[in-house]
């Protein structure tokens, strides 16, 4: 990828390895059947939204695009598959020179989701985009989870500002995409500088208990800290006894004491007796930040507490308790032979378990009520009803095989407080319930 586009710093290593053995071996077997190129539409949906979840949230889009434009086969990695016999000479052949040239169509990032949302279409031919089906999935299904999450503490802490601070719960790679998720989910900030650097997403920090603990006394901890960061630092004050710290703090750092952070004990309880501690201190500008262990419910419950910011882990980054959002890549329209003006006929998968699909090249659109506010998620083939024809949701992202949709960062998290916003009211109670949308499949003849 050239990501001199939007002046990012580090540039993605090759994806065409992140993928499942049987999309290659899949690849050989249409090869040697002549199908391999017939004209094929995938889409990127989910059946249903984790359990109690409102609604989804599109994240990974700009990783997505990183990927397909990454997808190539080196030497080394050609000589692997066919080292080990994986894929047949011919296949290896064809991988060699393999460049998506296809169209793909998206949900923009940060765009909220439901049931049956065609989140992502990617059409060419059936050889290259099956190839793209596991890279897509894992990063979408990784970031739409975290982004959920961050969604829902977002709208929990009711403007405050949140943040992002898991990267020692997870991997250390999945810890980046993480903190680019949350950010398209409503943090402000990320503890992760490779997230900083490779993204631009403003970074916080200052010190943990060792540095508290490396010290003689509280006071030293305090004063060398403040020496080097200055007075508008944020000191943590449980290390010991939190009243006495509270004092301290202000006694070293002067009223201007930027803030205090509280990472245990009765979180409710402790920020309301520390800021009477400031207040009463002269300090009533310094702001209180609060850590440990937080989720979505302990941040609404905590809304009545005079806490300015909250700091969010483990939480966060396994998509408080729903790391993925279950969505599949299938093939939902193919063409009848391997004529670029063959018609393309819809195809799906017919089975129990709740695991059947709509066949049909698919169009999405949300239709609002009188009051401008949506009321359901429209998804169908065929033409577009007049009606819904401004409303559509899904967007060029790659044409030919050249992207088209880079964006910033800040774009998808501003759309997504947009799209958040214009959603029923019951779409941020966080009690269990269904998703806050209908999706309605209208006739293909509607409109028509």
């Amino acid at each position: 990828m050239n990501t001199a586009d939007l002046g990012l710093p580090v540039e993605v290593p090759s994806t065409a390895l992140f993928t499942d053995q049987y999309e290659l071996t899949m690849l050989q077997a249409a090869l040697k059947a002549g199908t391999a190129e017939r004209r094929s539409v995938f889409e990127v949906f989910t059946r249903r939204l984790p359990n109690g979840r409102r609604y989804g949230v599109v994240a990974g889009t700009g990783r997505v695009l990183d990927a397909v434009t990454n997808f190539r086969f080196d030497a080394r990695m050609l000589a692997f598959l066919g080292e080990r016999g994986i894929v047949d000479e011919a296949t290896v052949k064809w991988l060699a020179d393999y460049r998506f040239q296809g169209d793909i169509w998206g949900y923009p990032e940060g765009e909220v989701y439901f049931p049956g949302s065609p989140l992502l279409r990617v059409e060419g031919s059936f050889a290259e985009c099956v190839l793209l089906e596991t890279v897509v999935l894992s990063i979408l299904n990784h970031d739409s989870a975290i982004a959920a999450a961050a969604s829902r503490m977002s709208s929990a802490a009711g403007g405050r500002p949140l943040i992002e601070m898991g990267a020692r719960r997870t991997h250390e790679l999945s810890a980046v995409a993480a903190a680019r998720a949350a950010y398209v989910g409503g943090f402000a900030t990320t503890s992760d500088l490779a997230a900083g650097f490779r993204y631009g997403i403003p970074t916080v920090g200052t010190s943990a208990h060792a540095f508290t603990l490396l010290h003689d006394q509280e006071r030293d901890a305090f004063r060398a800290q403040v020496d080097a960061l200055g007075a508008g630092t944020t000191l943590l004050v449980d290390t010991y006894d939190v009243a006495e710290a509270v004092r301290t703090a202000v006694e070293v750092a002067g009223p201007g004491l930027g803030a205090v952070r509280i990472d245990s004990g009765d979180l409710l309880l402790v920020a309301h007796r520390v800021r009477r501690q400031l207040d009463e201190l002269g300090a009533r500008d310094t702001r209180i930040v609060v850590t440990s262990d937080l989720d979505e419910y302990a941040i609404a419950s905590l809304a009545a507490a005079p806490v300015d910011a909250y700091g969010v882990g483990t939480q966060l980054v396994t998509g408080s308790g729903h790391p993925t959002c279950s969505m599949v890549y299938k093939l939902v329209a193919r063409a009848e032979s391997a004529d670029p003006s063959a018609p393309l006929v819809p195809v799906a998968k017919k089975s129990s378990g709740g695991k059947t699909s709509i066949g049909g090249r698919k169009w999405a659109a949300r239709r609002l009520d009188s009051h401008g506010i949506a009321e359901a998620e429209v998804v169908g083939t065929g033409p577009v009803p007049d009606e819904l024809a401004d409303r559509q949701l899904l967007a060029e992202l790659v044409k030919g095989g050249e992207v088209v949709a880079r964006e910033p960062l800040d774009a998808a998290r501003e759309r997504h407080i947009a799209a958040r916003a214009n959603l029923p009211l019951s779409a941020t109670q966080l009690s269990r319930g269904e998703p806050v949308l209908p999706t309605e499949y209208p006739p293909p003849s509607s409109g028509s």
